[in-house]
């Protein structure tokens, strides 16, 4: 029975066009391969040693066959020439399996040395990784320590800086308070204490910070019950716990207690000293109170004004942008839309030190109006009056007439 070869074919096949590539992705289905193409070659070798036990009996049996002697000793040299093909491919397949063999172990020494240098980069990325969390860690115990010591700190810098205020506004800073209880710092405006108490975090949990507060805001009850003690006391807290204050006005009744930060010491308490100012009203002559009351009434009357026109052209604002909404075909609104979005409207910006000039302001409303009239936009009589009752246009007006 003729053996199958198409296995020991393709393997014959495949190791001539064997590429580096296929030897190193492609190996496992080579070497599936190889097996396949072995157990052929196995089965011609069990083959060879059939056809020589057929030639020992033939040779036994040649008396018998003599007439047929010819043809056996042609298939005897036919099977060992098959034979010797046979030996010379499996000397040759031992070659190629030797190579294979010193190839794959090149391989696997190269995949051992790239495992071995990808450990090492590993290891030196967890390595930094590991400093790196370190050297935050670090950080943030730093930062918390330095939290720490500024709220260890807080209650001094409070005194230190109510007291710098005290000195340089001439206010009397009250050392030992002539009543029961120890407040942090008292000053006395008017012939009353005020009182200033620092309060600060105890720890770095900020979650029982607002609670503490709102206790210290009944805590002080004690105060107010003495003599000539202001119904208005201030709490002092850190700058950097305002976040999760959320209440900074204490109503208690009797007593009113406003939570507040360094930085607004000096504003509150010069407009507590600003008190003292109104204590010589009295001594003011009837033509100064005169001239104070009718600047108030000015301002009062001019507020209250602004306030009813502005109302006014707000219900007015008000309709014509409800009509847009009804009237408008829905194309154009959609347009209208896509503009108003794209518009920003950004009023001056005003800045804590510096003051809204009054020249400025005149200034400014003399070129918005001499804008107006350069677009025939006209003023109702009282608007002009008004305008030219100020003094910059009564100088502008006079220097105009005279030309």
């Amino acid at each position: 029975m003729p053996t199958n070869t198409e296995r020991l074919s393709q393997f014959f096949e495949q190791v001539k066009t064997l590429t580096f590539w296929q030897r190193l992705f492609r190996w496992s289905q080579f070497r599936s391969l190889s097996y396949e193409a072995y157990e052929e070659f196995k089965m011609l070798l069990s083959e060879a040693a059939r056809s020589i036990q057929e030639l020992e009996k033939a040779k036994t049996d040649i008396s018998v066959l003599k007439n047929d002697n010819e043809h056996i000793r042609k298939s005897q040299s036919a099977l060992e020439n098959e034979v010797s093909n046979l030996r010379r491919e499996n000397s040759q397949l031992k070659e190629e399996n030797t190579i294979f063999k010193q190839t794959d172990d090149d391989r696997k020494t190269k995949y051992e040395k790239d495992v071995a240098t990808l450990n090492v980069i590993t290891d030196k990325i967890q390595a930094d990784r590991d400093k790196e969390i370190a050297d935050r860690q670090q950080e943030e115990i730093e930062r918390l320590n330095k939290m720490k010591e500024t709220w260890v700190s807080h209650q001094e810098d409070v005194k230190n800086q109510i007291k710098m205020i005290c000195d340089r506004n001439t206010i009397e800073y009250v050392d030992k308070v002539p009543f029961k209880g120890n407040p942090d710092n008292t000053i006395k405006v008017c012939d009353e204490f005020i009182i200033f108490d620092a309060k600060s975090p105890a720890s770095d949990d900020f979650a029982n910070f607002p609670n503490y507060i709102k206790l210290q805001t009944e805590s002080v009850k004690k105060y107010i019950k003495e003599q000539n003690v202001k119904k208005d006391i201030f709490l002092v807290i850190p700058s950097n716990t305002l976040g999760v204050i959320d209440c900074f006005f204490y109503n208690m009744a009797d007593y009113n207690v406003y939570v507040v930060t360094l930085d607004a010491l000096e504003p509150i308490i010069l407009s507590m000293k600003k008190l003292e100012e109104y204590e010589f009203v009295e001594q003011l002559s009837p033509e100064d109170r005169d001239n104070i009351c009718r600047v108030i009434g000015k301002f009062a009357h001019v507020t209250k004004r602004r306030i009813q026109i502005d109302q006014f052209f707000e219900r007015q604002f008000l309709e014509v942008l409800s009509k847009c909404e009804a009237d408008l075909p829905r194309d154009i609104q959609d347009k209208v839309v896509e503009y108003e979005r794209s518009e920003k409207l950004n009023p001056p910006q005003e800045k804590r030190a510096k003051l809204i000039s009054i020249t400025e302001l005149e200034t400014d409303s003399k070129r918005i109006r001499k804008e107006a009239e350069a677009k025939s936009i006209s003023f109702p009589a009282s608007v002009q009056e008004e305008i030219r009752s100020l003094p910059l246009y009564s100088d502008e007006s006079s220097k105009d007439e005279k030309e």
